[in-house]
C-alpha cells in the first residue's frame, strides 16, 4: 500500500487494422499488432494490485498509480489482465489506450513474493478526448463509426473522423456484418473487425474542409 512499484510499462498505440480490400476482396491475413510507445516506469501503488480494475493513474515521464480523487489522476483502469493483449481477454470497447506491464522483481509488491506479475491494463481517460469512442481515432478496437486511411501493404489504420488526427480519414465504417455479402452494394472497402460480426462495411468520406470531395471507385459485388 503506497510502496514504490518499479515495473516496466509501455503504452500500446492504435492497432493496424486488417482489411478485406474492396478491389478483389483481398484478405491480407495475419493478426493485428500494436505499436508500443517508448517504455515508461510506474511507481507509487495505492491498491492491493498495481493498476487493478477501478484504480487510476497519472501520465507523464512515468506512469504512476494515484488515488482517483487526486488532481493528478488522468485515466481509470477498466480491466486488468495477465499475459499479453494479443492472446489474453479483449479490453472493453470503450478503452482509450492499453498499458503493457512487464514482470519485475521489487522490494515490496502486491502479495509479498517480490514479483509484480506482467499483464496489461485497459485504460479510459477521465476526461475527453476519448480516442476509443466511435470516430475517436484510437483505442484497441475498431468499431462501427470509426474512420480509417490507407496505411499501405493492404492495410488501413484508424484515424479521427473529425480530421484532428495526423492523417485525414478516407473511409468510414457504417455497419458491421457477419459476411461480406451482407454489406450494402455501395460498400467501398471491407474492414476486418473482431467479434461475431467481423466484416466492417466502409465508404469513402470527404476529407474535412474539402467541399468537392474525392471520386470513389465502387467495390465489386462481393461473391462470398
Amino acid at each position: 500500500m503506497g510502496a514504490s512499484r518499479a515495473t516496466g510499462v509501455r503504452v500500446l498505440g492504435p492497432l493496424l487494422i486488417l482489411v478485406l480490400l474492396a478491389t478483389g476482396c483481398r484478405d491480407t491475413g495475419g493478426t493485428p499488432s500494436a505499436t508500443p510507445s517508448p517504455p515508461v516506469s510506474p511507481s507509487t501503488g495505492h491498491g492491493s494490485v498495481f493498476l487493478g480494475t477501478g484504480d487510476c493513474g497519472s501520465r507523464g515521464k512515468s506512469f504512476r498509480e494515484v488515488p482517483c480523487t487526486s488532481e493528478k489522476a488522468v485515466a481509470r483502469v477498466l480491466a486488468r489482465h495477465g499475459g499479453r493483449p494479443a492472446t489474453g481477454p479483449a479490453c472493453p470497447v470503450d478503452t482509450d489506450f492499453v498499458l503493457h506491464i512487464s514482470e519485475s522483481r521489487v522490494t515490496t509488491d502486491e502479495d509479498g513474493d517480490g514479483i509484480v506479475g506482467q499483464g496489461y491494463a485497459c485504460m479510459r481517460n477521465l476526461e475527453p478526448p476519448h480516442p476509443g469512442d466511435p470516430g475517436g481515432g484510437g483505442g484497441p478496437h475498431t468499431v462501427t463509426g470509426d474512420c480509417v486511411y490507407d496505411a499501405g501493404g493492404g492495410r488501413v489504420k484508424e484515424t479521427a473522423c473529425d480530421g484532428s488526427g495526423k492523417r485525414p480519414p478516407a473511409f468510414r465504417i457504417g455497419s458491421a456484418v457477419a459476411r461480406k455479402a451482407q454489406c450494402p452494394t455501395s460498400t467501398d472497402l471491407y474492414v476486418r473487425l473482431r467479434g461475431d460480426r467481423p466484416v466492417g462495411c466502409a465508404h469513402h468520406v470527404r476529407p474535412p474542409g474539402d467541399a468537392a470531395g474525392k471520386s470513389a471507385e465502387r467495390a465489386p459485388e462481393p461473391t462470398g
